[in-house]
């Protein structure tokens, strides 16, 4: 890992944080791209049909085209765990990966979020064998199907109304008494012969072989706890990875999320955010890598414009 300066650290090798690095590259900024799993979350996805250019991809080969890419540049990638973050008084950035660090004049944070999890046995087994957590990006696998939404918020019935137009039939399982979305798709779903509402119930297994047959409940449905479904779509929300972004004072919203511009700069200066972890509203792997296209602008504009001379040495 080299120990001179950067001009900019990406913390997060996901879609966002490769983006952003394919921008720093071509602007000729000393770059850094720190992540324990390039690729990020995507990679889990086995089939992407809505990034434009491909009709089809899996998420491991839009990962690894995005690293080619980013290879062509002379930017540095460092597989490790970003443990903590400093701000220098002079305005620098220190980006530690455990006793080591990266000093660097600006920081993109791409760190994405994490899904919430149901945490009930069979939910890891079969993740991507039947359990999987974006509609967008796996519903067209399973035409014809028997799907479970789990989750009652505008999110899950989002999901739901884009499942029912693959499956045969769809089930919004809720452990509460009534969903909670919008008013406009409460009345799509309600009004809609193929989705049906599970209310007061919640998830307690996953089962199957190979694939999802069956999910297990805490209080029978139609005379049984075990329900007969082909794909399990949890959409209990996530969790954004901001962690490190608000130990140096990055203010985020209610819901955790990194606050942006349009130009995805933060409240603090030399301090840029792109990706899922930010509070934009339409979170996809393109808008994704767009964000991280215009945080690497931003930084590059930042880097030209600020002559930092920080005091702490990169030797001590």
């Amino acid at each position: 890992m080299d120990t001179g300066k950067y001009d900019t650290v990406i913390v997060g090798a996901g879609v966002a944080g490769l983006g952003a690095a394919v921008y720093t590259g071509r602007f000729q900024m000393k770059t850094a791209v720190v992540g324990e799993t390039p690729g990020g979350t995507i990679i889990l996805t086995n089939d992407v049909a809505n990034y434009p250019g491909f009709s089809q991809i899996t998420g491991l080969d839009l990962a690894e085209k995005l690293q080619a890419h980013v290879n062509n540049y002379n930017v540095e990638t460092v597989e490790k765990v970003v443990t903590r973050v400093e701000r220098c008084p002079e305005g620098c950035f220190k980006v530690f990966t455990g006793n080591e660090y990266l000093h660097t004049q600006s920081i993109i944070f791409a760190t994405g979020t994490e899904w919430k999890k149901l945490k009930v046995p069979g939910e890891k087994e079969f993740t991507n064998k039947g359990v999987h957590y974006c509609a967008l990006c796996d519903g067209a696998l399973y035409k014809d199907k028997i799907i479970g939404v789990v989750g009652g918020s505008d999110s899950a019935t989002k999901e739901a109304l884009l499942l029912v137009e693959y499956g045969k039939k769809v089930y919004i399982i809720y452990r509460k008494e009534k969903i909670r979305p919008e008013p406009i798709n409460l009345n799509r779903v309600m009004g809609h012969k193929r989705i049906e509402i599970i209310n007061n119930t919640n998830v307690t297994g996953i089962k199957g072989n190979t694939f999802v047959t069956s999910v297990t409940f805490n209080e029978p449905y139609e005379g049984s706890t075990e329900f007969q479904l082909d794909a399990v779509f949890i959409e209990i929300g996530h969790i954004p990875l901001s962690g490190l972004a608000k130990e140096i004072g990055v203010e985020v919203n209610e819901k955790g999320e990194i606050k942006i511009d349009r130009d995805a700069k933060t409240n603090i200066e030399g301090v840029f955010a792109a990706g899922d972890v930010t509070d934009t509203v339409f979170k996809q792997a393109i808008t994704g890598v767009a964000e991280g296209a215009t945080a690497a602008y931003s930084a590059y504009h930042y880097v030209n414009e600020h002559e930092l001379i920080c005091c702490h040495s990169d030797e001590e």
